[in-house]
């Protein structure tokens, strides 16, 4: 099933978990994480926000956003910081 993100600015574009991988990724090697360990911390993040997903066919990039930061807290509360004080402010 096809998954929309609803934008900050109203629009909407396709899910993409490679993004949320990502974003954790960067936000564990900003607290100077190893490679191999910033790689694990992001893959369950992603797992996390695509089992929390489910079903939904729409979500809000803000709600998106807020699991992300939980998830992060959890694993990592430093990475969780930093994801959640360095988001794009475009």
């Amino acid at each position: 099933m096809k998954k929309t993100i609803v934008k900050r600015k109203g629009h909407t574009e396709d899910f993409d978990n490679r993004k949320i991988y990502a974003s954790a990724y960067a936000a564990c090697l900003s607290v100077h994480m190893h490679h191999g360990e910033a790689e694990l911390v992001a893959e369950k993040v992603s797992v996390e926000i695509e089992d929390w997903l489910g079903n939904k066919e729409q979500v809000t990039s803000k709600s998106i956003f807020e699991k992300v930061t939980e998830s992060l807290e959890v694993l990592n509360p430093d990475a969780a910081f930093m994801y959640k004080t360095h988001r794009d402010v475009s």
